[in-house]
Parts: C-alpha cells; sequence; structure tokens
C-alpha cells in the first residue's frame, strides 16, 4: 500500500511537471509570435497607362522580391508588407497614394514617375521618409535630403552616351538629334547634354523631338535625315522607340554598322532599351546601342541566374522574367531589405528615422552589392546616386551584348 501511495505521488509529480514545461513551451511559443514584426511599406507606380511597358514588370520585381524575404524568414520572424498601388503615370493619384502610405506607417517608399517625384519633394521632407523612386532625373536631388537614385541619374546616362558617341565618331564632329519623352522625364537631361557640349565635348545637338503617339514617323526620320544628322540618342521608354526602329528599317535608313555615314545610328539610356525593347521591334534593333546599370540575362551570370530563379519561382512568363525593369524592381527590393537587416542587426528600431540612417552609411566597407546590378550600390549624405557605373550594351544578332567596361561621364564631373 505504501508502495501504491509512493508511486502515485511520483507520477502526479512527473505529470505536474510536464504540464509545467509544456505551458511553458506555449508562453514562448506565444512570445515569439507576439515579438514578429510586420514592417510596412508603399510603391505607387504606373502598372497601367502610359509607362507601363516598364511599370509592369517593375511592379513584379518588387513584390516577387518581398514574397522571397517573407517565404525564407530572411528577416527572421518579421516580414515587409509593401503595399503597390497603380497610379496610371498620374500625379494626383500619386499623391493621394503617398498620403494613404504615411496614414498606415510606412517606413520606407518606392515611388515611380519623375513628375510625382518632384511634386511630393517636400511632402517627403515634411515627413521625413526616405524614398526610392523609379526615376532616375537628376533634379530629384535638388533641394532634397530623402530622395535616393537607384543608379547613376539619367543626365549621366545620356551625357556618357554622348561621349561614346564622340569617341567613336571618325571624321569632324558627330551630328545628333534627340528623342525623348513628352514629360518632365525626357526633358530633364537635355539641358546637361548641352551643358557638356558647352564644356568642350565635341558634337552638335541638330535637334531635340518630343514623340508623339505617331505610328509613322517617316517625315521625322527622313527630315533628320535632311539635316546631316548621324545619331539619334533616345531617352523614353521602349514603345515610341521600337516604332521608329522599325520606320528605319523599313525605309534602309538604318546605319548597318556603327556610325555608317549617310545613315542613322540609334543609341538611347535605361528606359528605351533591353530585352523588351527586342520583343518589340525584333530585327529593326540590330546595332542599337544603349546604357544601363544593370545585368541583363542576355549575358549569362550569377546574378542573372538569381533573377531567372526568382521569376521562375512566383510564375512570371518570360516577357517578365527577362526584363531589366523586372530587375529594376528587384534591386529596390533588396535596397530596401537591406537596410531593415542592418537596422535590425544593429538593435535599431525599424523606423523611417533609422532606415535612413543606414542608407546613409552605405559606403566604403558597407557598400551594398545585389546581384541585379553590374555595380555596388554606395549611399552618404552627399552622394545619392545608388549604382555609379554604366555598362554599354549593344544589340548583336538579336541580343544585348556588353561593349567593353563599365564606365562612368568625364563630362558630368565638369558640369
Amino acid at each position: 500500500m505504501k508502495k501504491s501511495r509512493i508511486l502515485m505521488v511520483l507520477a502526479v509529480v512527473v505529470l505536474s511537471l510536464v504540464f509545467v514545461v509544456s505551458c511553458g513551451k506555449k508562453e514562448e511559443e506565444k512570445a515569439v509570435v507576439e515579438e514578429a514584426k510586420v514592417y510596412k511599406l508603399g510603391l505607387s507606380l504606373a502598372i497601367t497607362g502610359p509607362t507601363s511597358d516598364a511599370g509592369n514588370p517593375y511592379s513584379k520585381g518588387v513584390e516577387d522580391y518581398f514574397k522571397f524575404v517573407n517565404d525564407t524568414k530572411m528577416l527572421g520572424n518579421d516580414t515587409i508588407d509593401c503595399m503597390i498601388r497603380d497610379d496610371q503615370y498620374k500625379n494626383d493619384v500619386t499623391k493621394r497614394n503617398f498620403e494613404d502610405f504615411v496614414g498606415q506607417d510606412i517606413v520606407f517608399y518606392l515611388n515611380y514617375s519623375t513628375g510625382s517625384t518632384l511634386g511630393l519633394k517636400k511632402d517627403f521632407e515634411e515627413v521625413k521618409m526616405p524614398v526610392i523612386p523609379a526615376s532616375y532625373h537628376a533634379g530629384n536631388l535638388d533641394d532634397s535630403n530623402y530622395i535616393f537614385l537607384p543608379v547613376a541619374s539619367y543626365s549621366e546616362q545620356l551625357v556618357a552616351l554622348s561621349e561614346y558617341v564622340v569617341k567613336n565618331h571618325k571624321m569632324g564632329k558627330a551630328k545628333v538629334a534627340m528623342f525623348i519623352h513628352p514629360s518632365a522625364f525626357g526633358r530633364g537631361p537635355v539641358s546637361d547634354v548641352e551643358k557638356a557640349v558647352a564644356a568642350g565635348l565635341n558634337m552638335e545637338v541638330v535637334e531635340v523631338v518630343e514623340h508623339g503617339k505617331d505610328l509613322d514617323n517617316s517625315a521625322m526620320l527622313q527630315r533628320l535625315m535632311s539635316k546631316g544628322v548621324q545619331y539619334v540618342l533616345c531617352h523614353t521608354v521602349q514603345s515610341p522607340v521600337a516604332t521608329m526602329l522599325k520606320d528605319s528599317s523599313r525605309l534602309g535608313l538604318t546605319a548597318g554598322s556603327y556610325g555608317e555615314e549617310g545613315k542613322l545610328t540609334f543609341l538611347g539610356v535605361h528606359y528605351t532599351g533591353g530585352n523588351d525593347l527586342i520583343a518589340l521591334a525584333g530585327d529593326a534593333c540590330d546595332g542599337y546601342t544603349w546604357t544601363c546599370s544593370f545585368n541583363l540575362t542576355s549575358e549569362a551570370g550569377e546574378g542573372t541566374t538569381q533573377q531567372l530563379a526568382l521569376a521562375k519561382q512566383y510564375g512570371r512568363d518570360d516577357k517578365a522574367a527577362n526584363s531589366h525593369n523586372y530587375a529594376a524592381g528587384i534591386m529596390v527590393a533588396q535596397v530596401a531589405t537591406e537596410v531593415i537587416k542592418r537596422a535590425k542587426a544593429a538593435g535599431l528600431e525599424v523606423n523611417k528615422e533609422n532606415l535612413y540612417k543606414m542608407m546613409n552609411e552605405m559606403n566604403g566597407d558597407k557598400a551594398y552589392q545585389p546581384y541585379t546590378t553590374i555595380g555596388p550600390v554606395t549611399y552618404s549624405e552627399t552622394d545619392r546616386a545608388g549604382v555609379d557605373m554604366l555598362q554599354i550594351y549593344n544589340v548583336q544578332g538579336g541580343t544585348f551584348k556588353k561593349v567593353g567596361e563599365p564606365m562612368q561621364s568625364e563630362y558630368m564631373k565638369k558640369i
């Protein structure tokens, strides 16, 4: 009897201990769940409407990378909730979206267009919000503390491309025309190219064409030919460039080799090229020269392998997967994620003030190398352009191929 009582007491003790341990584990699990944080970000861009051929794959890049961050627990139990809104390239809609995001306590903001970035500049200052836009307009940085360009500005890209024209032009002064988007986005870098010419860049800007919605550029192309133009520098999006290239090819005006006399050689910057352009213009693209700070999937590499794997993981079609605009969307999400990681690692609260601090410290041995770009991302209080390097690409046999090593503009330092 005594032995039975002892066994019974022991059984009660064991059960009590099991219960206590079980309750403890449940409390620990509950605490972990309660400690998991959700960091809110916002993105407003043109998924539809004007420039959506760039904005649509860009939004997919942002969405997919943040999904990857959450699915792989890159931030531990914490997650990112990036609210993505279509503003159809309308500045008033963008402003409403931003105000709504701020009301939901976002800690970082991703904007899109040049016009809305300029229009919201004072708002960014007022609420002290770190911002990465899809617009690389140099004027975004004037009187601004909170805007960070992902890569070299449109101005630097167009001036660098002008330098490339001059260095590779064979006889006399190069005569060029600029084919630009009819907006602040398109007009932004024109004056900087003109300043470079005034500073000694040996070329003549014969005409600046703001394209419309015309489906036929024949008259414009023939006018440029009559003025002796040999090079057309493009700063817009892919669709109008594709139309122009097809018209030039049909008329027999496209140079068969770079700088061919009596023909037109076409060149462009970021949003005018990439695999999206080839899909639109086909063989008419051959010989097209282009600057970009992103790795292209037409050139095999570790970065492009990861980009294609991400697209496959989230069910994107080949068009989106191979778009440099998809890569550009991934890149801004990578940078935003990286500063959140750095704030957490430093034991700081993840808020807009501390993420702004992490952005300004992203230089030197703290530079960040995403897999999407040809060079590192660096920022400081005096440097607000992330990737400074540019790669020249040229369409050869239906694919963009690298030409030479990454470069920087010489004349941008002078002007």
